[in-house]
């Protein structure tokens, strides 16, 4: 800020700047619509609804002065996009910061080491069942929970109304990030569903006016991220961070699209697949693993060598000689051979293929 910005200028003066004034709700909500195949019942949409800085994007009652109708866009930009996304078909969640970095109430209770908790009682809460009441959300994505425990916060006292006086209680979800004690590390394959929260912007959560176009994950790259995840057993949350004036720029949308068009030849693989005995090949480590119904998929992140893949984890769907493997997008069977401890199995040319970036093998064999 002392580099760019005039002497005084402090963090408040950004909100007069924050204009929104291109903000169109329905092309965002569209644009979310297109970046996945037409299985609606398993995408959603998340918004920050409130960030470290303490700005809310709705005219909350605990945030003066503070919010994007009173200062900035004036203009309730949550619910705008909550009523759009919804419209669409998609579920739709909000990401809620606890901590404030500027205020008092805040500070006071940190510098009490936290034996205090007028922020949390008298902003935090009331804020949050706010949101819940007001928007009614069907994901509350948790976070700056880093600096206290669970029992500041008072997380426990609110999941309960959360989960038995809200107008959500039945069908809401929330993460892990209710104190700097709860957040957790698994270094297993886990049983239930988890998610990756991830960045098109390999360097920042927002929009950077010095990104370049190295910083920005390539098609390909957001594929693999896509397909690592989903292979675990994951879901995938992927954030575009849009400009003061409420755009979403071209490079972002791009990125969204493709990941649209890939998911509409090979989603298949991807929503309602589980994760299959192992995750990526033994020989090949480009290839990951899914399963749904009486099929096996290989995702194959880069096309063989000579349009030959070999598979060291996949040989026991290969004992039966009747099975089959297609490539998604293409309808003809691909041929396949047994070599030792490794199948081969033949590819199309490429030339011929419908996929881009990345190509999704289906196995399906009596077996299964």
């Amino acid at each position: 800020m002392e580099k760019n910005y005039p002497p005084n200028f402090t963090y408040q003066d950004f909100a007069q700047d924050f204009t929104a004034e291109f903000y169109d709700p329905a092309a965002w909500a569209d644009l979310f619509a297109k970046s996945g195949a037409n299985i609606f019942d398993f995408r959603y949409v998340v918004l920050t609804s409130k960030h470290h800085e303490g700005y809310a994007l709705w005219p909350s009652k605990y945030s003066y002065s503070w919010n994007a109708n009173d200062v900035g866009p004036h203009r309730d930009l949550l619910g705008d996009l909550a009523e759009a996304v919804k419209a669409k078909g998609l579920h739709f969640g909000l990401y809620h910061s606890l901590l404030e970095w500027f205020h008092p109430l805040y500070e006071e209770d940190k510098a009490n080491n936290w034996e205090t908790s007028a922020f949390v009682d008298t902003k935090i809460i009331p804020e949050m069942k706010e949101l819940v009441n007001t928007y009614q959300p069907e994901i509350l994505w948790s976070d700056g929970n880093w600096e206290s425990t669970d029992t500041y916060w008072k997380s426990t006292e609110f999941i309960a109304w959360l989960y038995n006086e809200s107008p959500m209680k039945e069908v809401i979800l929330v993460n892990d990030r209710w104190g700097s004690n709860t957040q957790c590390t698994h270094g297993v394959l886990i049983p239930h569903k988890w998610e990756n929260a991830m960045t098109v912007d390999k360097s920042s959560w927002g929009y950077r006016r010095n990104a370049k176009s190295s910083d920005i994950l390539t098609t390909h790259e957001l594929i693999v991220t896509l397909t690592e995840t989903i292979s675990c057993g994951g879901n995938i949350l992927i954030n575009v961070g849009p400009t003061k004036e409420g755009t979403i720029i071209p490079i972002f949308q791009q990125r969204l699209l493709d990941l649209g068009k890939w998911l509409s030849i090979n989603g298949e693989a991807i929503y309602e697949s589980n994760p299959w005995t192992v995750q990526n090949d033994t020989l090949t480590p480009g290839v990951w693993y899914t399963t749904a119904t009486a099929s096996v998929y290989a995702v194959v992140l880069n096309w063989p060598e000579n349009n030959v893949l070999s598979l060291g984890a996949a040989n026991s769907l290969f004992a039966n000689a009747d099975t089959q493997v297609t490539l998604l997008g293409n309808d003809e069977q691909l041929s396949w051979q047994i070599n030792e401890d490794q199948v081969a199995i033949n590819f199309l040319d490429k030339a011929t293929v419908a996929s881009e970036w990345a190509w999704v093998l289906k196995i399906t064999t009596p077996s299964l």
